[in-house]
């Protein structure tokens, strides 16, 4: 497996809370990129450029707050991006 140039990182959510949490990374214009893993259990992946990882971890922890997600390990079949 090829490593990442990011850093990866996976989320149990709230499934009503994706799409919010979805639209409120975007408007963070790449800071971060998020994809859904898992729609059924709610899994979200999120991932960061090591460069902004203090702005991108500041802006997870404030979600994290806001949406109720939490840090989960990544699931079996994991492809990071």
């Amino acid at each position: 497996m090829v490593p990442s140039r990011f850093l990866n990182r996976c989320f149990l959510i709230p499934r009503q809370q994706i799409a919010y949490l979805r639209f409120i990374l975007e408007s963070y214009d790449g800071l971060v990129f998020m994809r859904t893993l898992d729609a059924d259990r709610a899994v979200v992946e999120i991932a960061y450029s090591p460069t902004r990882a203090a702005d991108a971890e500041k802006l997870i922890r404030a979600m994290e707050q806001e949406t109720g997600m939490t840090e989960i390990p990544p699931p079996e079949d994991y492809r990071p991006l």
